[in-house]
């Protein structure tokens, strides 16, 4: 609150009232509409505020933070629409579009203009973004799913009762990660916060050494998602570093170690074509025992002879192994061998797998998980269980505080955390 106070000022040469109810356009068509439409409908949404006399519209826009590139034009532009040409009240002479970072405070100026540059700004770039939209046929089953009415007649999300071993249809229906089972095992409030989608601090989430893993990761899907598949070589680029990420130098020179290693193992000796490779595909399923949508995003699907493989790829520094048992050191791969063995990614079973490839800089390893086997598929059963099991049941999401509090990324939000108490 604080900090959106000192962003917005009061000014006293132009009030600003909240208005009670938000903006929305409307548009009938005037003869027969390719959608058979009677009328379409557009509203804002965020903090709507006007002058006393409706001359003045303002539309401030929350966002965690204020990302390195803007929103699309066509967003702008149908915005622009909705302030100048919306109801109720009377249409406007000026209006303006701003968005407000709630981890920081900044704001930046989306649009700012009289209603016939805003009008202008629409006729520009609005149409094209907006038929888009009402002409999109694409599924894309994902975290959105958790709350749609429509997942049982869905044709795009495909059903996978029993996947995670409970069994209890009467729950809400929901979303389950291995990313939500982690933190959720740590904390529970530190679940709930992340799936409020709460700003994270940038000194957990952005600190170097997690950033030099997403940028090597970033880099090999690039490498492998583009154009005919080649296997990748020991020459790697000296600004190999993909955009959006500040490194510094002696973790740039790290990952490029590290994505030399990756040569010896790259999985691109196996493939054909680019038909052979998915680059960070997002699998997502419906357990209808549970009532929860099962969401993974390996970091490769390749088929191999006709079989798919299941990649994960882990970047570390340190050369000597983990005495843990892998699929409990990295739980995703226990989803993944859990749906390789139920036979549901397709494709003949007889060469698929589940890898685990690990770059150091002394060299890659690379584990070979078979599905098939019957104590791999046990343990992974188990594995998932256990971590599904609490979260399952549980309607409370109670905090945990200890020493994870120092590393949590939503700390800052928790009333119960002992890094909030210690900066308290």
């Amino acid at each position: 609150m604080k900090a959106y106070e000192a962003a917005f000022p009061d000014d006293p040469e132009r009030p600003l009232r909240e208005v009670p109810e938000s903006w929305t356009y409307r548009h009938r068509p005037s003869g027969p509409d390719p959608r058979s439409a009677q009328e379409y409908r557009l509203t804002v949404w965020g903090r709507c505020l006007a002058s006393a006399d409706g001359a003045y519209r303002e539309l401030r826009l929350p966002v965690h933070r204020l990302h390195r590139d803007l929103p699309p034009h066509g967003f702008t532009a149908v915005v622009a629409l909705v302030l100048a040409e919306g109801a109720p009240g009377p249409l406007p002479e000026h209006v303006r579009i701003v968005e407000f970072a709630l981890f920081d405070g900044r704001t930046r100026e989306l649009f700012s203009g009289s209603r016939a540059q805003a009008l202008a700004r629409y006729r520009e770039h609005g149409p094209q973004a907006l038929t888009g939209v009402l002409d999109g046929r694409e599924y894309r089953p994902g975290s959105a799913c958790g709350e749609c009415p429509y997942l049982s007649v869905c044709p795009a999300l495909r059903g996978a009762p029993g996947l995670l071993g409970v069994k209890a249809p009467d729950r809400p229906q929901r979303t389950w990660s291995v990313t939500n089972g982690r933190s959720y095992r740590v904390c529970p409030a530190r679940d709930h916060m992340r799936r409020l989608h709460l700003p994270t601090a940038d000194s957990v989430e952005r600190e170097a050494t997690a950033e030099r893993g997403r940028a090597v990761h970033a880099y090999l899907a690039d490498r492998h998602g583009h154009g005919s598949p080649r296997p990748c070589t020991v020459e790697v680029p000296e600004e190999w570093v993909p955009d959006g990420f500040d490194l510094p130098d002696h973790e740039r020179r790290l990952g490029a170690l590290l994505l030399r290693r990756h040569a010896a193992v790259c999985p691109l000796r196996c493939v054909s074509d680019g038909t052979d490779v998915r680059t960070e595909p997002r699998v997502v399923r419906h357990d209808t025992d549970a009532q929860v949508v099962v969401i993974a995003a390996p970091d490769l699907l390749y088929r191999d002879a006709g079989s798919w493989v299941w990649r994960e790829t882990k970047t570390s520094v340190m050369d000597r192994r983990s005495n843990r048992p892998l699929l409990e050191l990295y739980p995703q791969l226990a989803l993944a061998v859990v749906l390789i063995a139920r036979g549901d990614l397709g494709g003949a079973p007889s060469r698929a797998r589940v890898e685990l490839e690990v770059l150091r800089p002394g060299g890659a390893d690379l584990e070979i998980i078979d599905p098939f086997d019957s104590d791999n598929r046990t343990a992974a059963e188990g594995i998932l269980r256990a971590m599904v099991a609490d979260w399952h049941g549980d309607d409370r999401y109670e905090a945990a505080p200890g020493r994870s509090c120092e590393r949590c990324e939503v700390s800052r939000w928790c009333s119960a955390s002992l890094a909030t108490e210690a900066a308290a």
